[in-house]
């Protein structure tokens, strides 16, 4: 069984969170769930629902995979550095680090993907890479794998990339099993993203 941390902010993007947990919730043998934030009771997410957080960023918890969503309320401007402390130390441990959309800016903005490649929304890929000017950002990109850190495209690619991940941690079998289940087409390349071109970023 292998522990996710998934950060929770006010004002994350719903799927960014969502859409990567649900895949991994297929597979309760293999994947516990935890939340993680910064205050106790609720989070508030972009389209207005609650969630509730498990854990505290002070509760000394280790995790074998951390999920970082992304979305307007990213903690980047201002910096939060509890927040940055606390991904420097889980990322430091955990096997895997994933973000979706926006949260590669914050993984970015901590150092911990200096010299690293990684992508992150084509809508707002300017914005976010100004948060790492040491990561070796990829234009064209559904999500990019270096080491143990996984960081992908906007919103709905952070689905695939969490796919990929479990293909990574299992099998690529049981990576489309879960897909298929879902009823969701998994887009297993990872060099397939059609919103790079749409939005002029190479």
């Amino acid at each position: 069984m292998k522990s996710i941390g998934a950060l929770v902010f006010p004002g994350f993007e719903t799927l960014d969170l969502f859409g990567p947990l649900e895949f991994f919730g297929w597979l309760p043998e293999e994947f516990s769930i935890t939340t993680v934030g910064e205050k106790s009771g609720h989070v508030t997410c972009r389209s207005g629902q609650r969630i509730v957080v498990d854990r505290l960023l002070g509760d000394s918890t280790d995790y074998d995979l951390l999920l970082v969503p992304g979305g307007p309320g990213t903690p980047v401007e201002p910096v939060n550095e509890a927040i940055n402390d606390w991904i420097r130390a889980v990322s430091g441990k955990a096997g895997i680090v994933m973000s979706v959309c926006t949260g590669s800016a914050l993984l970015a903005s901590t150092g911990v993907l200096d010299g690293r490649k990684a992508t992150t929304n084509k809508m707002r890929f300017n914005w976010a890479i100004q948060f790492g000017p040491k990561v070796d950002w990829v234009g064209k990109a559904r999500w990019v794998e270096d080491g143990k850190f996984f960081t992908s495209s906007g919103v709905s690619a952070g689905m695939d990339m969490s796919l990929a991940v479990i293909s990574h941690i299992l099998d690529q079998e049981t990576a489309r099993h879960v897909a298929r289940c879902a009823e969701y087409s998994w887009t297993e390349d990872p060099a397939s993203d059609p919103f790079a071109v749409q939005h002029g970023v190479s």
